[in-house]
């Protein structure tokens, strides 16, 4: 417990030097792209492939077990829609980039740290934390709630495609459920979640990264440690954003 705490402040601590103004705006804005297309934009190919896939199991387990009568198969594309929005797009898309982006941040910043380039930094009086932990967070932070909203949208085709490839239910079956009840505000709920999400991603990976020690091993420790920590972290902090924002 004693060992938690003090990592916590000292993850605080390390917040409050990242969030500062840069030295040099030019030289943050060169990085948050770098870092974008880094963080962001290679994960656009895994997240489409398991949205696509994961939209469409929904729609099968969810057709395959609607089978009362009584019940409209319009259903099947309302429950698809909401499963989606609500937990896959954004929780389960945050987990999958805990493993993925977490673990290049803190192995990139851990390998700087092994190597003493960041102490190399802070000796030519740079804030090495700025300088490599904001871009990460910003980017991250920003973009990848579009991220959500195209595994969103990929999520919809991927039910789309398995219906017209089976013929589980019609197509227009399929429409009118994803048009039945329709509330915008879930979608910003949403994004708001991939957003905290995002943060918490980037700036523990950067926080274990950062404090690594111990050569390669060292690194990897810190890897291993920045994907579970943050997993947990995002669970927790899903539960109280739903609890605030959907009560």
């Amino acid at each position: 417990m004693k060992k938690a705490l003090e990592q916590l402040g000292q993850y605080f601590l390390l917040m409050k030097v990242v969030f500062t103004k840069p030295d040099k705006s030019k030289l943050f804005w060169k990085q948050f792209f770098v870092d974008a297309e880094k963080l962001v934009l290679n994960s656009i190919p895994i997240v489409a492939v398991i949205s696509l896939a994961i939209g469409a199991v929904i729609v099968i387990q969810t057709a395959t077990n609607l089978e009362n009568p009584i019940i409209s198969k319009m259903y099947v594309g309302y429950m698809a829609r909401e499963s989606l929005v609500l937990e896959f797009c954004s929780t389960m898309i945050a987990l999958i980039l805990a493993g993925k982006v977490g673990s290049n941040i803190s192995s990139e910043i851990g390998s700087m740290r092994i190597s003493e380039q960041i102490d190399a930094m802070e000796i030519m009086g740079v804030n090495s934390a700025n300088y490599l932990i904001l871009p990460k967070i910003a980017s991250a932070t920003i973009f990848n709630p579009l991220l959500m909203l195209m595994s969103f949208f990929l999520g919809l085709l991927g039910g789309a495609l398995i219906i017209a490839f089976t013929g589980i239910i019609t197509m227009h079956q399929y429409t009118e459920g994803l048009q039945f009840a329709f509330q915008f505000y879930y979608i910003v709920y949403s994004m708001v979640k991939m957003a905290v999400f995002s943060f918490i991603i980037t700036s523990v990976a950067s926080y274990y990264g950062y404090y690594a020690t111990g050569g390669s091993l060292g690194v990897g420790s810190s890897s291993t440690k920045a994907i579970v920590v943050s997993s947990v972290s995002i669970l927790i902090a899903n539960l109280a954003i739903t609890q605030i924002m959907l009560n």
